[in-house]
This record gives structure tokens, sequence and C-alpha cells, in this order.
């Protein structure tokens, strides 16, 4: 069963857009075909939910979603997996936190409408820096 396994430590940059992880993160992502261990490292920065400025007022950057948001975030930096995949584990990690089906729908269809604007501003990662695979399959997109 998936589940965030550590404490989401952070601290705010200057700009008062984004934030720095102070310590290392992990998300356990698990379901009949595969098993992952997702860490993201000390000193990498999120944004949070990447909710247009106007929108703050329905749906802020950070929320009861923030833990999903910042590992969607990595895995769009490391780029593991195919973008669907990315974004089917932030869908599961909202469930994992409890977030509304209204919120985590609307998040959910956001990313995947826009998700390929930022997607594509970032080069494939050699590795899949911060997976740890605990029952590889052959493909982890299925």
């Amino acid at each position: 069963m998936s589940a965030f396994l550590t404490p989401l430590k952070v601290m705010p940059l200057p700009d008062g857009r984004t934030w720095e992880l102070c310590e290392g993160f992990s998300y356990y992502t698990g379901n009949a075909a595969s098993d992952f261990l997702i860490s993201v490292p000390a000193g990498f920065v999120t944004d949070f939910a990447s909710v247009p400025r106007i929108l703050w007022w329905l749906l802020p950057p950070w929320g009861r979603y923030g833990k999903a948001a910042v590992i969607h975030d990595w895995l769009y930096k490391s780029k593991p997996w195919s973008r669907r995949r990315c974004d089917s584990i932030f869908l599961e990690g909202m469930k994992v936190l409890g977030v509304s089906w209204a919120t985590r729908t609307t998040m959910y269809g956001a990313v995947r409408a826009f998700g390929w604007l930022p997607w594509g501003k970032t080069k494939a990662a050699p590795e899949r820096a911060g997976i740890t695979p605990r029952v590889w399959t052959d493909s982890p997109d299925e």
C-alpha cells in the first residue's frame, strides 16, 4: 500500500514562491505489478502545486495535497517514467493524503492538460534518480 514515509520539512526561499527541502523526503508507491520507493533529496526546490496565481483563492500552491505535489515536482525533474505514470503517482498520492475527490480530480486534470509545458522544459534523467525498485518489473508504466 502506498504511503508517505517521512515528514516533509521545507524552508521558504527569498523569491516568495519556492521552497527548499531541509531533509530528504520519501514516498512508497505500490500496486499489484510493482513497488517503488521515491526519495527526494534534501536541497530540492519545489513550488508545491504549480497553480497560476489568479487561481490561488481556489487552489493555493500548498494544502493537503502538498506532499503529493513535491513528489510530482521531483518526478517531473528526474523523469524516471512516462509523464502519464508520474501524473498517476500524483493522483495516487493525493488519495493517500485524503484530498477530496473534487480537488484531486481538478488537479489531476490540470496536470494532464497542461503538464506537457514543464515536462518539455526538463531533460530526461540519465538514470532513475531517487527511485529504488522494491519489486522490479519489465515496465513500470504498466
